[in-house]
């Protein structure tokens, strides 16, 4: 989904964010932010948790196939 609006973006900070970001568009730029900003909250999140029941031997018994059987009398 898509929304058009009108914003007032202080031209320098939009001129830092395009050469930071690699974009030339406004709407590119403003896109690359927002996704930025998300993405670092997200390893942030990630960073604050303690994962310690994820251990290699865990995540190879998460990795491998599985099979799943129908049980008696499911239809």
């Amino acid at each position: 989904m898509v929304k058009h609006t009108t914003l007032n973006l202080d031209l320098d900070l939009l001129n830092r964010a395009r050469e930071a970001l690699g974009t030339t568009q406004v709407t590119e730029t403003v896109h690359r932010a927002l996704e930025e900003v998300v993405l670092a909250r997200r390893r942030a999140w990630l960073a604050a948790h303690d994962f310690e029941g994820l251990t290699p031997a865990a995540l190879e018994d998460i990795r491998k196939p599985r099979t799943f059987k129908a049980r008696r009398g499911a239809r």
